[in-house]
């Protein structure tokens, strides 16, 4: 018997429980893989509470796409794995049916990557899902480029952290913007090279400022909401507005800034090419092997406090990933 979370109903992280469930062996395709560590993301948290862009199958629903292990058996047809491969898996179809909260999961082939060698699971299970999402959009969409400035919005999340990471990898210049001033000299300390705190400080004045008054070439914005309107207006003439989020669910008005670029990102569009998703894994592990993308772990939990972990995601309190471990 394996142990699974799941949720019968949306709401609060009070909904999820814990359920032992008989996996059997994988089929076709499919992989048996012991859980090791599982990455927390925003958009679990949007799914549990209904308000993601698809809804939960319930009652029973699984969730999660990120978590790192080991291959335990593999089924027909599979090539590419094998019994004690260090994976993680990129899950890319619906969390209900294919979650990978839990301590083993049987899931696609299609949804796993080999863990590079020396990268321990709970690294691996922070990376994918940020990092690849702040790659496909910066530099597979947006054709990011050194010396251009990239304004990056939640700024302390595990994803604008892995945003700034990536900008000064590519020799580009990371601008983050936090609400609380509290978030200041850690974001410098991890490689900010400008803060702009919300709480004290204007921040189309400080953009401009910063950027002798061009605007910033990219903006990157998990947020949307009315304040995208202004937001936008921090972007440079045929600079590009990125949005792939919409952590304030209001309704955002459309800037209409003049030579202004908006994306819409949705990083399972890129997971789903495979030419993309070779490129996105060579250049996270290229990454992680020069130590210029260190992905920052907040806190961790053990499966049993997996309610703690969802309430500790949603109190923005985090700079950095929030990682589950598992027991075994």
């Amino acid at each position: 018997m394996a142990k699974s979370v799941v949720f019968d109903e949306i709401g609060g992280p009070e909904v999820l429980r814990t359920v032992e469930v008989a996996l059997g062996e994988p089929g076709p395709g499919e992989v048996l893989v012991r859980i090791d560590a599982i990455g927390l993301n925003r958009a679990e948290a949007l799914f549990r509470a209904g308000t993601y862009y698809y809804q939960p199958t319930l009652p029973g629903s699984r969730l999660g796409y990120e978590a790192s292990g080991e291959v335990l058996s593999v089924g027909e047809g599979v090539t590419g794995f094998a019994a004690g491969d260090q994976v993680t898996s990129t899950v890319l179809g619906g969390m209900s049916e294919r979650g990978v909260y839990g301590d083993h999961v049987v899931t696609a082939a299609a949804d796993l990557v080999h863990r590079p060698a020396g990268v321990d699971a709970v690294t691996g299970a922070a990376v994918w899902l940020s990092y690849g999402t702040a790659y496909g959009a910066l530099v597979e969409k947006g054709g990011l480029r050194p010396g251009d400035h990239v304004l990056v919005t939640a700024a302390s999340s595990s994803v604008g952290v892995a945003a700034i990471q990536i900008a000064n990898h590519l020799g580009a210049i990371p601008v983050a913007v936090t609400r609380s001033a509290g978030k200041r000299e850690q974001l410098l300390d991890l490689g900010a090279a400008h803060v702009i705190a919300l709480d004290e400080e204007d921040l189309l004045d400080r953009v401009r400022e910063i950027t002798d008054g061009r605007g910033a070439e990219f903006v990157f914005d998990p947020v949307a909401g009315p304040g995208l309107q202004t937001t936008a207006q921090a972007v440079a003439a045929g600079g590009l507005l990125i949005v792939y989020g919409w952590l304030d669910p209001r309704p955002a008005p459309l800037p209409l800034n003049w030579g202004l670029r908006i994306l819409g990102y949705a990083h399972l569009e890129v997971l789903a090419d495979p030419a993309a998703r070779r490129r996105t894994a060579h250049f996270i592990n290229a990454g992680l092997r020069a130590g210029t993308l260190v992905p920052v772990i907040d806190r961790t939990f053990d499966l049993s406090e997996i309610v703690d972990a969802h309430r500790h995601l949603e109190s923005n309190s985090q700079v950095g990933k929030v990682v589950v471990t598992v027991r075994h």
